[in-house]
């Protein structure tokens, strides 16, 4: 019996996408085509490899165990065929995240990704919006939140600690007690899960006065304030590595309450872990995130007082 290539073809694109669309406009064919071609093959295979949902689909068991038995070897005869023509192999990876993980953590750790990885175009956007895996072209979302997103692959990119910081012009290293912090102006950043309220109360301040304050809506600019010497901020230590790192941020408050809480979460859907470019992102972000906890693990922008 003749191998139906093109059927193949036609059904990984879709269960890629997870779109008839998707896979019509890739393959440069009709819709209907693609629906044709994936009826063609399940009439050849005698099973029902995907069904309508929505606007997507969505694979049966079988589609999803003849997907996963097809897709190395597509992306090998994909490789191997590029090669032979004399062409780069060049495989294209969406990253969506928030402005500030965008920003400041992962741009400043993507030449060693690339570097790594020279057969892989990246493409980073950096949003608040959350991802609609079924519209969006979008591989791996970094995204904040609480976690609880059913139906999709979640994975906590690391536990995160929320200090108040100032840049050492403003206030010396753990020159500070608690309730000094606020006689200054205070940085709230009003997206954060962790605010200024919930600080003082776990640190045991009481006030009585309004304070001083700035609010911004993204946690990178309130970094950028509080390393211009706008006032205070309370921010997490994996936004803010960079800054703490070099100096340009200390903790003013002697022997500081810290609120440790998990904000930034791996999501995609399960499907797509089995593709090759997103085994290598995780693979990639996941030892990224353990040297950044080795490499923080000295600490020294905190101080107890009797230092």
């Amino acid at each position: 019996m003749q191998l139906p290539i093109r059927s193949i073809l036609v059904f990984h694109a879709a269960a890629r996408s997870c779109s008839i669309s998707k896979a019509a406009d890739e393959l440069s064919v009709t819709p209907s085509a693609v629906t044709q071609q994936i009826q063609s093959l399940e009439l050849q295979l005698g099973v029902t490899l995907v069904n309508k949902m929505g606007r997507g689909i969505v694979l049966t068991e079988a589609g999803e165990r003849y997907f996963e038995m097809i897709t190395d070897q597509i992306e090998r005869i994909s490789d191997a065929t590029n090669t032979i023509r004399g062409h780069r192999t060049v495989t294209t990876l969406n990253i969506r995240a928030t402005p500030t993980v965008s920003n400041k953590w992962l741009l400043p750790r993507l030449k060693s990704f690339l570097d790594q990885h020279p057969e892989i175009d990246l493409r980073l956007d950096g949003t608040n919006e959350p991802t609609d895996f079924n519209r969006d072209l979008v591989d791996v979302e970094i995204r904040h939140g609480d976690g609880r997103w059913p139906g999709l692959f979640v994975e906590g990119l690391v536990e995160e600690s929320f200090i108040p910081v100032c840049s050492p012009h403003l206030a010396g290293l753990a020159s500070l007690k608690p309730e000094d912090v606020t006689k200054f102006r205070l940085v709230h950043s009003v997206k954060s899960q962790v605010q200024w309220p919930r600080w003082l109360k776990e640190a045991g301040v009481t006030h009585e006065f309004r304070w001083q304050r700035v609010l911004f809506d993204r946690s990178h600019m309130a970094i950028d304030a509080a390393s211009d010497g706008l006032g205070i901020a309370l921010e997490s230590e994996l936004m803010m590595w960079r800054e703490l790192s070099d100096g340009r941020l200390i903790c003013p408050v002697a022997s500081p309450h810290h609120i440790a809480l998990t904000t930034q979460w791996i999501v995609c859907p399960r499907d797509h872990l089995r593709h090759r470019k997103v085994k290598i992102f995780l693979d990639w972000i996941r030892a990224a995130r353990d040297d950044w906890r080795e490499q923080s693990g000295s600490r020294h922008w905190i101080a107890d007082r009797q230092q």
